[in-house]
């Protein structure tokens, strides 16, 4: 019953899409998002919804384009096949744009862009500056994240640990089973940040040496839905709507 009706919800959405946003205020679309990465989306518990960057970028989005958002929370892991299988129509997900990933959706243009940062142990007093610091160091990253690729290719790392969530990745530097974890920066430094755990810092001699960029992925060949995505993007940064958003998240 569920599966009919995804469809059709799908086929109304795939059909009104090409309207102007006047014609399309009973339109629903069903978007992706993860509840575990803070602040771009999470499950607040107080008000038992997502909340964060990307939630409020996609509400945003709906009242410019004129569609009703129907939030699905959805593991990181499960985003792609979630919209190649039709059980949502979007991901807003500080989903970042990648070559592989680009070959089986199609991502909106650009929202915005930072890059990874690391934490270490408290009582590790190395300068990290580069990834060249690695060497014989056990690294942590978030399973697929950007940041899995480029630290396989790191040479002289030690061992590459595969985790579900940044907490998972604090806590494992916290009590020294991993030496480095990277990770999106603003996710990062949050997560950080409010996790309350004093034994591990942020290392902030390390020099950035990733572009993340994240934008909206909808199903490959969705041209009119990803043609009305991008007008509606070009409206909010044109009218300060997504700036807005950035500052109150402290992102930008």
């Amino acid at each position: 019953m569920k599966s009919s009706l995804f469809k059709i919800i799908f086929c109304t959405t795939l059909a009104l899409s090409a309207l102007p946003s006047s014609a399309q205020s009973s339109t629903v679309l069903i978007v992706g998002a993860t509840p575990t990465a803070v602040p771009f989306n999470f499950l607040d518990t107080k008000k038992n919804s997502l909340q964060g960057v990307m939630i409020d970028i996609t509400n945003a989005l709906g009242e410019v384009l004129g569609f009703t958002p129907e939030l699905l929370p959805t593991t990181f892991s499960a985003l792609i096949p979630s919209l190649q299988t039709k059980k949502i129509d979007m991901i807003s997900s500080a989903f970042a744009i990648t070559a592989p990933r680009a070959e089986v959706v199609d991502f909106s243009n650009i929202l915005f862009s930072y890059g990874e940062a690391i934490i270490v142990n408290a009582k590790d007093k190395t300068e990290y500056k580069s990834t060249n610091d690695f060497e014989g160091k056990v690294v942590g990253v978030q399973t697929g994240t950007v940041t899995v690729a480029p630290m396989k290719d790191v040479a002289g790392i030690k061992e590459l640990r595969m985790y579900d969530t940044m907490q998972d990745m604090i806590r494992e530097v916290s009590v020294g089973r991993i030496d480095v974890a990277v990770g999106d920066g603003p996710v990062m430094l949050y997560n950080l940040a409010n996790s309350g755990v004093k034994t591990v810092r942020a290392a902030t001699s390390y020099e950035q040496q990733m572009q993340i960029n994240i934008a909206i992925a909808v199903r490959k060949g969705n041209k009119n839905l990803l043609d009305n995505i991008n007008r509606g993007i070009a409206e909010i940064k044109a009218d300060g709507t997504l700036n807005k958003i950035l500052e109150k998240w402290q992102v930008n």
